[in-house]
């Protein structure tokens, strides 16, 4: 049986690519990618008072598929656009809040901290994304030369400023401190993985302040964060990233999150926080650095059976 055509919609961002491709893998889909272009002045209205129609977005869509996949605010209208008018039957998915009436789609699938309900909503622990655990171990050994085998290993997964969360020297030379006072003076080897979205200032920060006693990745290298996942020990993420905590999940290890002084409500982080809290897959920085056990969470593989019974 030949496996179906997927279309993936999203703005570009990683953190949208990772959810939509993981969901599209673990669906088995042959899919392709569209990054979804607004036309200016749509640019800036949101969904739910934008009209269902082709001169809202750019792209020119002419290929034929049986699964949509969107992800994000931009490709809301387009997802439905296309569902409407293909000649053929059209399963479409969405990832986040759509903010449109959840008929639009056959399937929503967010965030159990975003309170989301509906029949067609499918609630996640966190955010499904692309990650997997054979990938990982299959990329281990990648960082392995490069550190001191007689050491335990602590990886530190940079994210970068949103509207909550600023990445000023002094924040994320608190973090540092932190990391030291835990981990380093503990005789662990620090790994420093940074994502797209962290600022080159705070990579060369990083460099600058660990010296060569550590190891600090300075471009965005998705074998080296594989592989600091599979090699460390305890993980550290930074507070901005629901997505990137929910990747290091996977794992099964010991997550403790950095926190980073607030410019604004975080309500929706820290609900995050208290859930993952709750199923004891994170601790906060600041407490004892212990050693605990959870099962790892692999909610896209969950989702994705959940979804494979409704096609």
């Amino acid at each position: 049986m030949s496996k179906l055509k997927g279309l993936i919609l999203t703005e570009g961002m990683h953190g949208m690519i990772s959810q939509a491709e993981g969901l599209a893998k673990a669906l088995d889909l042959n899919f392709s990618h569209e990054k979804i272009e607004l036309s200016s002045f749509w640019k800036f209205i949101p969904p739910r008072f934008t009209p269902i129609k082709k001169f809202v977005f750019k792209n020119e869509i002419e290929e034929d598929f049986d699964v949509i996949i969107s992800c994000g605010r931009k490709s809301v209208i387009p997802s439905i656009f296309i569902k409407k008018n293909s000649k053929k039957k059209i399963f479409n998915i969405h990832i986040q809040d759509p903010k449109v009436s959840l008929d639009n789609f056959d399937v929503v699938v967010v965030p159990q901290h975003d309170s989301l309900i509906g029949n067609n909503v499918i609630s996640t622990k966190g955010a499904i994304h692309y990650l997997n655990i054979q990938e990982i171990n299959e990329n281990k050994n990648y960082l392995s030369n490069k550190i001191k085998s007689e050491k335990e290993i602590v990886a530190l997964i940079l994210g970068g400023p949103n509207n909550y969360y600023k990445y000023t020297k002094t924040n994320i030379e608190n973090v540092f401190l932190k990391i030291n006072e835990n981990f380093i003076k503990n005789n662990f080897q620090l790994i420093v993985i940074p994502s797209m979205r962290t600022p080159k200032d705070i990579i060369k920060f990083a460099n600058e302040y660990y010296g060569k006693d550590h190891l600090v990745i300075n471009e965005v290298d998705k074998r080296a964060y594989l592989s600091a996942l599979g090699l460390s020990k305890f993980i550290v993420v930074t507070c901005d990233s629901s997505s990137m905590i929910s990747e290091a999940a996977i794992t099964g290890k010991p997550i403790y999150v950095a926190g980073i002084p607030t410019s604004k409500d975080d309500y929706r982080f820290r609900k995050f926080i208290s859930l993952f809290k709750k199923l004891k897959i994170i601790r906060v920085l600041d407490s004892k650095i212990e050693n605990w056990e959870y099962e790892n969470l692999d909610e896209t593989n969950r989702v994705a059976k959940e979804i494979k019974n409704k096609f």
